[in-house]
This record gives structure tokens, C-alpha cells and sequence, in this order.
């Protein structure tokens, strides 16, 4: 999926809402428990309520590997069905890979050829040779994390080094690297007051922005700070609308939560 197909997707839908599917076996609701796959099922509810509402959505895959063979099959069967039946909304593995060149090269085959995803996210410690192998699958994005919506981001991404914060230096680096038209931006939006500067350095590229809702971020600030003429954010909320209840209707509670935000972005997209 190109980046004009997702903006597209944006305008159509009056959203640029992205849900997380971060499914904790022990907070579904216990019907499904009798399913044959009660993560797939819990997943299929969610996005068959929400679709319509959403532009992207996003497993993080520690949620399915806790689970082990079981949990992975949940997870090619979410994407699987995403894929076959609403092939227009974007999908991020949220796996936050990244290693040594030939490793990166496996680990972007499996989230890019065998899953299926249009994205994935990756840690950008280890450097250039560490994400390139992602960036190599030139119709795929790789989303990086710069600043993060943790407590613990602080602890070096905001840190001063040679008169320059961390997370600055791993924007402007990123830039040079081959593809890098196809990065993508990983900005909690705890931390919205800080896109003002990371727009003068990543100007119109896409961000995904974690920590609206259940960890306090504001959905207006991230919007003043961090929007671009082609919307250019991608606002994930995970818990805040797929635990919203855990009765047999949860699928109706996750959409009302949806709809709530959904029509938040409707009003700041008119307002533009």
C-alpha cells in the first residue's frame, strides 16, 4: 500500500484512527473461551465492528507469541483475514525488530512475505545496516521509533549528545539511508510538544502515535503539533477500545469507543 492509498483511505473514512490488537487471552471476554481460537474470534468481532471507522490496525506481536504456535496462528489468521477482506486498511506488525543485516533480512520475510503486513516497526540502535534490509522491500513502510510514549524514553532518547537529543539525531541519520522514503515515525503522543521539532525534521512524513486514551496523550495537541496538508498521522488506540467491555457485547462497546475518536478526527479534518 502506498502512502497516497492510505491518505486516500484518510479522507474517505473522516479518520486516521489505527487500532491495536493487543489481545490478552485473560481480558477477552469468557464466551469466547469456548471458541477454537479465541484470540481469531476476539480479533474478527473487533474489526468486523470497527472497520469501517479505522484505517489501520495493529497486532503487536508479543501479545501472540506469549501464546506460542497457537498465538502465531491467531495472528496469520487476523492478518489473513484483514488482507482478504479489507485489503484498502494498512496493517502494522508491531514487533519492534531489528538486529545485524542478514537477521533484519529474515525477520522483514516474515513480517512482509509470509504474514502478508504492509508495515513493520524497528528499532534503530543498532543503525543503518540494521534497518535497510527492511527498507529494501520497497512496497512495504518500516516505521521507526523515535520517541516513545514510556516513561523510560527519557532514559536515552531525549538525552544530549554532542549538543543534539538522540531521537533527533536518529530522524536526521534515518534520512540518509536508501528508501527512506518509505519511513515511517513512531511518536508517543505524550510526548506531542516535542513534534513541533520533529516536523522541521521529518516535515511530511507519516507518524504512528501510540498513547492517546489510555495513557493520557490528547489527540488535539498531537493534531496542532504533528499534522501535515496530507494528514500524515496515524493515531493508535488499543486498550481504550477493545476492552471496552468484556460482556458479550464487546464488539458494539469497542465501536462505540471507536466512534468517539472517529468523529473527533471528522471534526479536526473539517476544521482544516
Amino acid at each position: 500500500m502506498t502512502t497516497s492509498d492510505l491518505v486516500q483511505q484518510i479522507q474517505n473514512k473522516k479518520s486516521f484512527l489505527c487500532i491495536g490488537l493487543d489481545v490478552d487471552i485473560d481480558k477477552i471476554p469468557k464466551h469466547l473461551l469456548d471458541e477454537e481460537d479465541p484470540i481469531f474470534a476476539f480479533n474478527k468481532s473487533i474489526i468486523d465492528a470497527t472497520h469501517h471507522l479505522a484505517v489501520a490496525y495493529k497486532p503487536n506481536t508479543a501479545f501472540y507469541e506469549a501464546y506460542g504456535l497457537k498465538g502465531w496462528k491467531a495472528l496469520e489468521k487476523t492478518i489473513q483475514y484483514l488482507n482478504t477482506n479489507h485489503p484498502d486498511i494498512f496493517t502494522i506488525a508491531d514487533a519492534k525488530r531489528g538486529d545485524i543485516g542478514n537477521t533484519s533480512t529474515m525477520y522483514a520475510k516474515a513480517f512482509f512475505e509470509d504474514l502478508g503486513f504492509d508495515s513493520v516497526t524497528v528499532a534503530p540502535y543498532m543503525g543503518k545496516d540494521s534497518v535497510e534490509p527492511f527498507l529494501a522491500f520497497t512496497d512495504k513502510h518500516t516505521i521507526l521509533l523515535a520517541l516513545t510514549s514510556n516513561k523510560g524514553a527519557f532514559d536515552f532518547q531525549t538525552k544530549m549528545v554532542e549538543g543534539t537529543e538522540v531521537y533527533k539525531t536518529v530522524l536526521e541519520t534515518s534520512k540518509t539511508w536508501v528508501n527512506s522514503k518509505n519511513l515511517m515515525y513512531v511518536v508517543g503522543a505524550t510526548k506531542a510538544k516535542f513534534l513541533a521539532d520533529i516536523r522541521k525534521i521529518v516535515p511530511d512524513s507519516f507518524l504512528l502515535v501510540p498513547g492517546v486514551g489510555a495513557q493520557g496523550g490528547s489527540l488535539s495537541e498531537v493534531c496542532n503539533y504533528g499534522m501535515t496538508k496530507d494528514i500524515g498521522l496515524l493515531i493508535n488506540s488499543s486498550r481504550g477500545i477493545i476492552y471496552a467491555s468484556s460482556e458479550t457485547n464487546f464488539a458494539e462497546a469497542a465501536a462505540a469507543e471507536a466512534v468517539k475518536l472517529q468523529q473527533q478526527m471528522e471534526a479536526i479534518l473539517n476544521a482544516r
